[in-house]
């Protein structure tokens, strides 16, 4: 009887003896090293890589979103933080840490440096597709991760390619540079959030890999125990929220097509759905439907309603708009429903951005700016911030309303002192003049009137009184000319 036919594991005794024993595991290691280091070259692969993702984003041009990915250096260094885990080797885990850290930061910080400039920043398709990680994304990585780790092992770096395009690590961290760049914290998190899932999930189906092909062989089994506790407790906490989260775009898929089928069934085969969209954040879920029919069909929002309501098993709020249209004229009209729900798409964007830019300028939750879309009107009342004075809030205002062409924007400043007014000879001069103008904006936004003091404080009275601004002369008439806040004024009853 041979020794391989005794053994009471003979698969493993083949693996051991045949498979782990062909790799040259100190190659594998230099190799590994040679990868996860950070240098010149690795620094400019990582802007280049960057540079391209979000122009491909903001482009929404998949083709060149592949090209950041093949020329992407980010593999490296997980592909080494985890054989550095499978070793429980500190120095390694170290430098494989550093060289990711700082390749992140730095493709953030790019990505977000080209946003700021580029007259492009609106959430195109290629970046909402990055915003929402879900079960599938974890497997994708896991899978990738296992790839990438036995091509590195086995000599077959060809393969890392086809890894490095699908786990797609630069786009979403170009996702989370746009997200930092115009303040829209949806996008950043949720970008975020798939690269840590790729980077954490790689790292650990590398060590794995590592470990089964034989690296670590010197590990007691507490430290073999502690390792495989603690892979399965990540995988754990990553898998729980993202399969939530692919249980929520399942039914949501799921709920429209019931939707559309509930109303096409209302209004007959000679009807067309021309637009049906659902807003599953809204309490109730909100449901916006067209129909382009030949007759108008009674009650059919009632009816709809309470078919919806019973297929999802939540209540729904229901608006559907009846065209009544011959048949040969349904395309025409569904066209020009197609392009004014894309006009009304841009406008409901341009809101969103307001309100976001508005909340973070004046550092209030989203819900306590004022959106007036029929007037296109936003207000928000600021928060004190430490040093700021009144002209800092003019020209946080200014900035705001720059970028939401045909809005109207006001931020209302906490009450600062509107403070001097210095002079030339005989007039203010270009400061003093410049504080007028804020106290003029100021008292606009807070509806208060302004007491003037000093020795020239005539002339800075008929200035905020011409301006429209209600202003008299206070205390006495020598000395540096001064602007105070008055008490409102109370028009007397009757």
């Amino acid at each position: 009887m041979t020794t391989e036919a005794a053994d009471p594991h003979p698969l493993l005794h083949w693996w051991r003896n045949h498979v782990i024993t062909s790799v040259d595991h100190r190659s594998v290691v230099e190799k590994v090293e040679d990868e996860e280091a950070f240098d010149g070259r690795y620094a400019f692969m990582i802007l280049m890589s960057a540079g391209i993702a979000v122009l491909g984003l903001l482009l929404s041009s998949p083709a060149v979103i592949i090209g950041a990915m093949l020329i992407s250096p980010l593999m490296g260094p997980i592909i080494g933080l985890g054989f550095g885990v499978a070793l429980f080797d500190a120095v390694e885990i170290r430098r494989a840490l550093v060289a990711m850290v700082l390749g992140t930061i730095m493709a953030i910080l790019f990505c977000a440096a080209i946003v700021s400039m580029s007259p492009l920043q609106t959430v195109t398709s290629e970046l909402a597709a990055r915003t929402r990680p879900n079960l599938f994304d974890l497997l994708v990585a896991l899978f990738s991760g296992l790839a990438g780790a036995y091509a590195m092992i086995r000599g077959r770096e060809g393969a890392i390619v086809g890894v490095a395009i699908a786990t797609a690590l630069m786009p979403p961290l170009a996702t989370v540079g746009f997200g930092l760049a115009t303040a829209n914290w949806t996008v950043f998190f949720g970008a975020l959030l798939l690269f840590f899932t790729n980077f954490m999930v790689i790292a650990l189906s590398a060590a794995i890999m590592a470990r089964l092909y034989g690296f670590g062989p010197r590990l007691s089994p507490r430290q073999t125990l502690f390792q495989t506790a603690a892979m399965l407790a990540v995988f754990a906490a990553l898998a729980v929220p993202l399969g939530l989260t692919l249980r929520q775009i399942a039914w949501e898929t799921n709920a429209s097509r019931q939707a559309r089928d509930i109303v096409s069934q209302q209004f007959g085969d000679n009807a067309r759905v021309s637009q049906l969209e659902i807003d599953y954040t809204a309490e109730p879920v909100r449901v916006d439907a067209t129909v382009l029919t030949p007759s108008f069909v009674a009650q059919a929002e009632r009816s709809v309603k309470a078919k919806l309501e019973a297929a999802l098993g939540r209540p729904v709020g229901l608006t559907i708009e009846q065209f009544r249209v011959g048949v040969g004229d349904a395309e025409a009209t569904q066209l020009a429903r197609a392009q004014a729900s894309e006009r009304a798409t841009r406008e409901a964007r341009a809101v969103t951005q307001i309100g976001e830019q508005l909340s973070l300028v004046a550092g209030v939750p989203t819900d306590r700016v004022l959106v007036d879309r029929d007037h296109r009107r936003a207000v928000v009342t600021a928060t004190p911030l430490p040093g700021a004075g009144l002209e800092v809030y003019r020209a946080l205002e200014a900035r705001v309303a720059g970028a939401a062409e045909g809005w109207t924007v006001e931020l209302v400043p906490p009450p600062a002192v509107p403070g001097g007014v210095s002079f030339g000879e005989d007039a203010p001069d270009a400061e003093g003049s410049r504080a007028i103008a804020t106290a003029i904006w100021a008292a606009r936004r807070l509806q208060l009137p302004i007491g003037v003091s000093g020795a020239q404080a005539d002339v800075v009275v008929a200035a905020l009184t011409e301006a429209g601004v209600a202003a008299e002369q206070v205390g006495s008439g020598n000395g540096a000319v001064e602007m105070r806040w008055l008490a409102p004024r109370v028009e007397p009853a009757g």
